[in-house]
Formats: C-alpha cells, sequence, structure tokens
C-alpha cells in the first residue's frame, strides 16, 4: 500500500459527502453478488471501514476477491452514495485493487481531497508505482443493481441502474480501438483515460453486457438483496423491470 504523503493538507468531508459504515452483513452479500454462484464461497470478502478502510472480512482461497467500491478516484469528488459491487480474480487483486484500497485509505485519514487523491494516484501512475495488469483476465461485476457514474469524467451525474456485466483488462485502449458499441456491447470503459490522457490510462475495461435473459435470472435471484438495499437506502431502489 501507498505511503501517505508528510504535507497532506487536512480536508474535512461534510456531512453530504461523509461515507458510513454499512451493516455488514448487507454489504458482504451485496458484494459477493458481483461474483457468478459458483465463485463466491471460495472469494475473499473485503468490507470498508470509513475511518481506516478496506479489511478482510472472509478470507478465501480460490484467487478472487469482491468488495463495494465508494470512492471513484478519476471524478476527484467525495460522495456518500456511490456504491458499485465489483471482484478481481488474482491479477486484477493485485494491480487494481491495490490503488482502491489506497484511495479508500487516504480518504479516511482526512488529509487530502478528492482532487488531491485524484492527483496522486495520476501522478503514481505515471511514476510506475501503480501498473496495469499485466496479463488477461476477468472482473465480474454481475450484481443486480450498481450506483454509478454511466459516463466519464468530468461528467458527474450518477444512477441507480442494473446491468450486469462482465469486465476484461483492456488497458491503454480507448472505444474506437475495438469499435465498441454501448447500445449492445462490448464497449470499451477507460474513465483513466479522460484524466492521464487518450489511451494512457492504465485500468481500462472491455466491457460485456450479460444477455437480457440471464439479467433477469440475476435480477429475480437478488430479489430479496434489492429489496434490503432500497429499506438501506432509498436512492438503492430500482424498478427491476425498468433497468
Amino acid at each position: 500500500m501507498g505511503l501517505l504523503l508528510p504535507n497532506a493538507v487536512f480536508c474535512q468531508e461534510t456531512a453530504d459527502t461523509k461515507l458510513e459504515k454499512w451493516p455488514a452483513d448487507l454489504e458482504r452479500d451485496f458484494a459477493l453478488s458481483s461474483l457468478p454462484p459458483h465463485l463466491r464461497k471460495g472469494a475473499t470478502v473485503y468490507l470498508l471501514d470509513p475511518t481506516k478502510g478496506y479489511y478482510i472480512s472472509k478470507k478465501g482461497n480460490n484467487g478472487f476477491i469482491c468488495y463495494i467500491e465508494r470512492t471513484s478516484w478519476e471524478w476527484g469528488e467525495f460522495r456518500k452514495d456511490l456504491a458499485a459491487p465489483i471482484s478481481y480474480d488474482a491479477e486484477g487483486a493485485r494491480k487494481i485493487f491495490t490503488v482502491v484500497m489506497d484511495v479508500a485509505a487516504m480518504r479516511a485519514s482526512g488529509k487530502y481531497t478528492a482532487k488531491q487523491i485524484r492527483d496522486i494516484v495520476t501522478d503514481r501512475i505515471r511514476k510506475g508505482i501503480y501498473k496495469a495488469p499485466s496479463r488477461s483476465g476477468i472482473s465480474y461485476m454481475l450484481a443486480p443493481l450498481m450506483r454509478v457514474y454511466p459516463g466519464l469524467p468530468p461528467n458527474n451525474q450518477i444512477m441507480t441502474m442494473s446491468m450486469p456485466h462482465y469486465m476484461f483488462y483492456a488497458p491503454y485502449l480507448n472505444n474506437s480501438d475495438i469499435g465498441g458499441d454501448t447500445t449492445n456491447g462490448p464497449f470499451v470503459n477507460n474513465p483513466d483515460n479522460a484524466v492521464l490522457g487518450d489511451r494512457k490510462g492504465p485500468y481500462g475495461f472491455i466491457i460485456m453486457p450479460a444477455g437480457k435473459s440471464e439479467q433477469a435470472e440475476i435480477v429475480k435471484a437478488g430479489s430479496d438483496l434489492l429489496k434490503r438495499l432500497a429499506a438501506y437506502k432509498s436512492y438503492y431502489k430500482i424498478n427491476p423491470a425498468g433497468g
């Protein structure tokens, strides 16, 4: 994990942005829903302590990890309502989740603005401290719900949506490289490019949405989880039929 900068300026978050600790069982089940069922039992689950960062709640043995991403560093802003259940294979855990952990720790310290964190991460990427995945790999985002930025920086509008999908590591690519179709997929999603420059983002993904019948099955299987999420915070409520 990267070291915090010694000269960082203390930056208090507001009540509108300060993260809350989720109920552990809800956070665990939501994180695990990102994985296909056959990988959940053996996966490592990380939960977030907003005052410290991510910690292991359940140690797995199959190389996959899962967690809820609650800070997207590329946008340079703090929110408390962002929630993206994500999983990585072993390579993604080593190369991508390391950045996620450092971002969470910096935010938890209270010593950085969101823009300072964005600048620190981009500086570490440019210096080679943070590296792109060194092989092909997969990140599953098969949860029945996510609350995310559907576009690229600086568009900071977020939405609650249902779009279970598969993500394949695609460092330094943009959508034109694969002739992507954002309506039907596959397509490239690489917010890092918006910050670092075209084809300079190491953490891009080729996104492949699950098929319509698979999406319907995922939403049906996750109906109880969707009810729990909506009861926890109203902005996690979706109309499953409307996506």
